[in-house]
C-alpha cells in the first residue's frame, strides 16, 4: 500500500513546491512527465491547477497576454486545460508513488469539490482568488494548510482572508508574491516575509515568478517554511509561465541550494570550538616566532632580530613583546623557532 506524501509545516526545512500550472498544455502525458521530472530534482510537492471553465468563466474572459495560436478564446483555453476525475485521480496516484505531495489550485466551487475527492495534500489559494469567499470558507477546515498567494492584494484584503480561513478551523501559509512575469528582482519583496510573520503570526513563504533560482535560495535562507516556483522542461516550451519558470535542471541545482541552506540553518558554529577542532590546521599554516639571523648566547633581543615564519607550531606573535629585552642562554642559527627556555 502506497504511504500518501504530508506537507507538513515545521519551520525546520524549506517546503518546495514545483508549480506546473498550465506547463502541460493540457496534455495528460506532459502532466504525468512533470511528475517524475520534479521528483527527481527532489521536489517536496507538485503543484497543478484545476480549471473547470464553465464554473469559473465566461466566454467573455479577455486574455493578460494573447499567446495561443490554437485556442480563440481564454474559455477555450480553460477548457482544453480541463482533466478529467478519474485523470485527476491518476495524477495523484502517480504524485504518490514518487513519493512527492500532490496539490492542485481550485478556481471554482466545482474544482474544490472534485479535488476533495481526489485528494490534496494542501489547498493553494491563487492571488486572483484572495478575496473570494466563498473558494476561502470551501478550502478551510478541510484538516491541511491553506496557502493564500498575495500577489494581487493589498495587506487589507490579506486580513481578511487570514481571518476567514482562522474562524474556519485552518492554519494559513501567507506567500509574499508578485503578479508580474517574470519578476524583476527591485519588485520580489523579500523584505514582507517578516512582515507577514509578524502581522499574522503564521508561517510564511515565496511564490517566485523571476525564472531565476536566486530569489528562492534567498527565501529559504531567510526562514521562508514554503518555496513555490513555476517549473518547465525547458524554455522553448510553449505556454504562457514559460519565461517566468525555471527549467527541472535548474529546480534540482535549486533543491541542492535549499538544503543546503537547511543545513547551515540547524548547525550553528560556535567560533572557539571550531578553533579547537582546527588546532592541526592552525599549526601547519600559522606563524611562529624564528631568528632572522644567526644570534649568539648572550645576545639581548631587539624587535627586528624575530620574525614569523610558518609553521605555526611555535610561539606566536603575541609572545614578541615579552621576548624583547631579554637575553639568549645559547646561540640561535637563522629560522631557528624560539622558545621560553632560549632565554633568560
Amino acid at each position: 500500500m502506497t504511504t500518501k506524501p504530508k506537507f507538513e509545516i515545521d519551520g525546520d526545512r524549506c517546503l518546495v513546491i514545483a508549480e506546473i500550472a498550465q506547463a502541460h498544455d493540457g496534455s495528460l502525458g506532459f502532466a504525468h512527465a512533470y511528475i517524475d521530472a520534479v521528483a527527481d530534482a527532489g521536489a517536496d510537492a507538485i503543484k497543478f491547477q484545476t480549471h473547470i471553465a464553465a464554473a469559473e468563466s465566461t466566454p467573455g474572459e479577455p486574455w493578460r497576454v494573447r499567446f495561443s495560436k490554437q485556442d480563440e478564446s481564454r474559455f477555450e483555453y480553460w477548457q482544453r486545460m480541463e482533466f478529467t476525475e478519474a485523470q485527476w485521480h491518476g495524477l495523484k496516484a502517480h504524485a504518490d508513488e514518487r513519493g512527492i505531495a500532490f496539490i492542485s489550485s481550485p478556481f471554482s466551487l466545482e474544482a474544490i469539490d472534485l479535488l476533495k475527492r481526489v485528494g490534496v495534500a494542501a489547498w493553494k489559494i491563487a492571488s486572483g482568488e484572495v478575496t473570494n469567499p466563498d473558494l476561502l470558507s470551501a478550502v478551510s477546515g478541510q484538516g491541511q494548510p491553506v496557502l493564500i498567494s498575495s500577489g494581487m492584494s493589498p495587506l487589507a484584503d490579506l486580513d481578511g482572508a487570514v481571518e476567514a480561513i482562522r474562524n474556519a478551523g485552518s492554519e494559513p501559509v501567507v506567500m509574499q508574491c508578485t503578479s508580474a512575469y517574470p519578476t524583476p528582482p527591485e519588485k520580489i519583496g523579500l523584505n514582507v516575509l517578516d512582515q507577514y510573520r509578524q502581522r499574522y503570526e503564521c508561517a510564511v513563504g515565496l511564490s517566485d515568478h523571476s525564472g531565476t533560482i536566486f530569489p528562492g535560495l534567498a527565501a529559504a535562507t531567510l526562514g521562508a517554511e514554503v518555496l513555490e516556483i513555476h517549473v518547465t522542461m525547458s524554455r522553448e516550451m510553449f505556454g504562457p509561465d514559460v519565461v517566468a519558470s525555471i527549467t527541472t535542471a535548474e529546480l534540482r541545482q535549486l533543491m541542492q541550494g535549499v538544503r543546503f541552506n537547511a543545513d547551515m540553518r540547524r548547525n550553528p558554529v560556535d567560533k572557539d570550538a571550531a578553533a579547537v577542532e582546527m588546532e592541526q590546521m592552525r599549526s601547519l599554516f600559522g606563524r611562529s616566532l624564528v631568528a632572522a639571523e644567526d644570534l649568539q648566547a648572550g645576545h639581548v633581543l631587539r624587535k627586528q632580530d624575530l620574525v614569523l615564519r610558518k609553521p605555526g607550531s611555535g610561539l606566536p606573535a603575541s609572545a614578541r613583546a615579552g621576548l624583547i629585552g631579554r637575553c639568549l642562554k645559547h646561540p640561535l642559527s637563522t629560522n631557528q623557532m624560539i622558545g621560553e627556555n632560549d632565554v633568560e
